[in-house]
C-alpha cells in the first residue's frame, strides 16, 4: 500500500521494524542490573494455563518485565521528574518525518561520547536544506548484531553529551531514539545531563513552564546496518501504559 504524506511517499507494505524483541530467554539484553524477563503459564492448583500441558484450551501468560532495563522502550520527561507524568498522555501523535544517522563515538578518558560535533555534522546537511525533522534516529559504530542480546550492567556503555542532547533540542527535533541503554553515562550520580537537555528540565521536583512535555526518549533500539542513513517515516508504537515508560515497537518506512 503506497501513502502520500506532505508530499513524500512511502510504501507501507515494507516496514524496517527497529525493537528489539522481549524474550525470557538468556538472548534477551539487559541493563540497571536486573535479572532477564519472565514469561510463564498461570497456575491455578493442578490447572495450568498452556496449551501444551494438557490441562487448558488456551495459552495464559503472566510476563514479569521491565521497559527501561528489558528492550526497546519509549519514555516521557516523567522518567526523572518527581510529578508523575505518563508515557500514555505524553505522546498523542504517532508518525514522525526522522532522520537517521550512524555516529563513532569519542573516546574521553574511560568514556565513549557522542559528541556535539559528531550530531552537528552528521545532521548538517539536513539543517542546510531548512528541511525539518521530528525524530532523530541515532545508530552507534560498530553496529553489531550482538546489541541484541547486550548485558550492559557494569560496562559504561557510550552515552549522548550534555550539549549533543541540548543541540538535538534547539534544533526542533521532539523524539530521540537512540541504540543504548541510556542517553546518559551509567554511572553518573544521578545528574542525567542529557535526559534533563533534551526535555529542557531544569528542577526535576518543580516542573518549569517550558520543559518538553510532548517529547520523547526511546532506547535499546536497533538499526540493520542495510538500512542506509538518511530521511524516513516513522511510526512510533507504544503500549497504553498508565507509566513513566513503555515497551515501543519504532517502525521506519522509506521515503
Amino acid at each position: 500500500m503506497i501513502a502520500t504524506i506532505d508530499n513524500f511517499k512511502v510504501d507501507l507494505s515494507k516496514p524496517i521494524d527497529i525493537s528489539i524483541p522481549l524474550t525470557n530467554t538468556d538472548e534477551n539484553p539487559i541493563a540497571w542490573y536486573i535479572e532477564k524477563p519472565a514469561i510463564e503459564p498461570v497456575v491455578f492448583g493442578d490447572w495450568i494455563g498452556k496449551v501444551s500441558e494438557g490441562k487448558s484450551s488456551t495459552n495464559f501468560n503472566n510476563i514479569f518485565f521491565n521497559p527501561h532495563g528489558h528492550g526497546t522502550h519509549t519514555e516521557c520527561l516523567g522518567h526523572i521528574t518527581r510529578e508523575f507524568y505518563s508515557i500514555n498522555q505524553s505522546l498523542k501523535q504517532f508518525f514522525f518525518l526522522a532522520e537517521l544517522i550512524s555516529v563513532v563515538p569519542e573516546r574521553q578518558g574511560e568514556d565513549l561520547v557522542i559528541t556535539l560535533d559528531s550530531i552537528s555534522t552528521a545532521l548538517d546537511l539536513t539543517l542546510k536544506l531548512g528541511i525539518p525533522r521530528e525524530a532523530i534516529i541515532i545508530r552507534t559504530i560498530p553496529n553489531l548484531e550482538s546489541k541484541k542480546q547486550l548485558k550492559y550492567s557494569n560496562t559504561n556503555p557510550p552515552y549522548l553529551d550534555e550539549n549533543a542532547a541540548r543541540f538535538i533540542r534547539e534544533s526542533g527535533i521532539q523524539h530521540l531514539l537512540i541504540d543504548l541503554p541510556s542517553v546518559d553515562k551509567e554511572h553518573d550520580e544521578g545528574k542525567l545531563l542529557a535526559h534533563k537537555a533534551f526535555w529542557n528540565v531544569k528542577d526535576v521536583n518543580n516542573l518549569n513552564a517550558d520543559a518538553r512535555l510532548d517529547c520523547t526518549i526511546t532506547e535499546m533500539i536497533f538499526v540493520p546496518n542495510e538500512v542506509k542513513d538518511g530521511s524516513y517515516l516513522l511510526n512510533l508504537q507504544i503500549a497504553s501504559f498508565e507509566n513513566d515508560a513503555s515497551p515501543s515497537k519504532p517502525i521506519l518506512y522509506k521515503i
